[in-house]
Order: structure tokens, then C-alpha cells, then sequence
């Protein structure tokens, strides 16, 4: 399977490496990272243990996460598919992008890239992803990537006490590639 994949707009998807600890650490130190991992990786060594886990989980086959990389090769946010279920031949799809390229169309257009890598290269057929219902910025991400919107999961989430729905998209391996570059 490629681990590195050509991203429209100047970006590339690659296997996350060491040299990236000190990327993953600020990205996850912004305020808007803080909910998408139990244990943030934002000191150094915790960073590291993040990546070797990435590396870990790719050498297993349970998830494939790719640095999205800018023209400079620094990492400038992560695309996965992982929760791979290899007997229905699905994964679920998880974004972050850091917030010098937020609004750019780059994890759309990631996203975009992975799915069809998924397809193709990993053998899966349904790919699924969630965002909570007051964050409309990863719901365009979904939809510029041709994942159509599926329903919703009531107060799925929780995060500092409070409940959060869930709105589900999926895209299939079947479903028309989306034609239009994501802004």
C-alpha cells in the first residue's frame, strides 16, 4: 500500500514519522484540539508516544493515519481511517488540521484523497464519520470529501459535562467521486 499520496493544492499525505513529535504537540495544544483525544499529546514525550502508537496501529492494519503535509514537508494536520472492520470492509474517517490551513479546503481535499486510497488500496467498501452538530466547519469538510449525511446520534458525546448529538455521514466505495476542488 502507497503511504504517500499526492493532495491536490501543494499538500501530501505521508506515514507520520518521528521528526513530527514537535507538529503533533502544537497542533494538539490548540484549544480547538483539546477534545479529540483523552490523553492530548501536547508535551513533547507524549507526542512521541502518539506517533509510535500511529506506527504501531498501521503495522497492525487497524488504522491508517496520514500526516497531511505542506510544500516544506511539515506536518500541517492528520487524516485516518481506523475501527477498521475488515469482515464488512468499513472504517471509520477522523480529520484534524492545524489552524494555519483551517479554511483552506486542505482537509477536505485530504480527506478526499484518503477515502479513495481507502477504497482502492485498503480494500474497504463503507467509510463512516462523525462531527457534533454545533461544529458546521467539519460538516462542510464531510461534504466537500462526498461523504452524504446519514442521521443523527442523539448526546453521543460528551465533553465537560455536557451532551453533544452526533450527525453520521458516510461515503461508499460506489458513490461518484466529488468533481468540485473543496475551498
Amino acid at each position: 500500500m502507497r503511504d504517500r499520496l499526492e493532495v491536490p493544492g501543494g499538500l501530501w499525505l505521508r506515514r507520520w514519522s518521528e521528526r513530527d513529535a514537535r507538529a503533533v504537540a502544537s497542533a494538539f495544544a490548540d484549544p480547538l484540539m483539546r477534545g479529540q483525544s483523552a490523553e492530548p499529546p501536547v508535551s513533547q514525550e507524549a507526542a512521541e508516544r502518539w506517533l509510535v502508537d500511529q506506527d504501531e496501529r498501521w503495522r497492525q492494519g487497524s488504522s491508517f493515519s496520514f500526516a497531511i503535509a505542506d510544500r516544506q514537508d511539515v506536518a500541517v494536520g492528520n487524516v485516518a481511517v481506523g475501527a477498521i472492520d475488515r469482515r464488512h470492509a468499513t472504517g471509520w474517517v477522523s480529520y484534524w488540521i492545524t489552524p494555519a490551513v483551517r479554511g483552506t479546503g486542505a482537509a477536505s481535499r485530504a480527506c478526499r484523497v484518503l477515502a479513495r486510497w481507502a477504497f482502492d488500496e485498503a480494500g474497504l467498501f463503507r467509510l463512516e464519520l462523525g462531527h457534533r452538530v454545533n461544529n458546521p466547519a467539519s460538516c462542510a469538510v464531510a461534504r466537500a470529501a462526498g461523504f452524504a449525511v446519514e442521521g443523527l446520534e442523539r448526546q453521543k458525546l460528551e465533553y465537560d459535562g455536557v451532551r453533544y448529538d452526533v450527525e453520521l455521514h458516510a461515503r461508499l466505495a460506489t458513490d461518484a467521486d466529488p468533481d468540485h476542488p473543496a475551498g
